[in-house]
């Protein structure tokens, strides 16, 4: 049998992407934009269209790594700020939060750096991430900010997936619905 995908345009570039189950009943399309840089730099282009007035971006490890990158790239090679799924030894003074995310089976940490920490601080700090669907890795970052004292000045994401759609807070490109088990839309 193969693959079912769903298509999609996303930032004026067309894609296929391969759905994935999550559950017996549930199914999501899996979007990735590692190794796809005509599809990264389309996405930050359009994002940045969209983006309010900010210090710093930030994201998490690792999907987010790719576009958060561009979009510094492309608004004059600005600093960037990683959470990290570990902490790493050039790393001191760490903050830490946890996250459960759908498309990662266990429970997750993220960890920043105190040196971008103390940067953040007072800072307008924009959320980046390539896709949104229960909000639980935002929720991570934007604690993460919280504990830095930087100030959030938006949340980013190329796609808004099931319940984040209705998001009042959130900007994003592209609704990104969820499927049955079969691959058809649920409405």
């Amino acid at each position: 049998m193969s693959k079912l995908t769903y298509p999609m345009t996303i930032a004026g570039v067309k894609r296929e992407l391969p759905l994935c189950p999550l559950n017996d009943t549930l199914m999501i399309g899996a979007f990735v934009i590692f190794g796809d840089p005509e599809l990264t730099t389309a996405c930050a282009e359009a994002l940045l269209k969209k983006a309010p007035a900010y210090d710093y971006l930030i994201t998490a490890e690792a999907k987010g790594i790719p576009l958060v990158h561009e979009m510094a790239r492309l608004a004059g090679n600005q600093k960037y700020f990683l959470a990290r799924k570990a902490p790493k030894l050039y790393m001191d003074g760490v903050l830490e939060v946890t996250v459960h995310s759908i498309t990662t089976a266990k429970e997750q940490k993220l960890y920043l750096d105190g040196a971008d920490a103390a940067l953040m601080k007072g800072k307008r700090i924009l959320i980046v991430d390539d896709v949104i669907s229960t909000g639980e890795s935002l929720h991570a970052l934007e604690s993460l900010v919280e504990q830095t004292g930087g100030v959030i000045c938006g949340k980013m994401a190329i796609l808004a997936e099931g319940d984040a759609q209705n998001r009042e807070d959130l900007i994003y490109l592209e609704k990104l619905p969820l499927f049955d088990r079969n691959g058809n839309v649920i409405e």
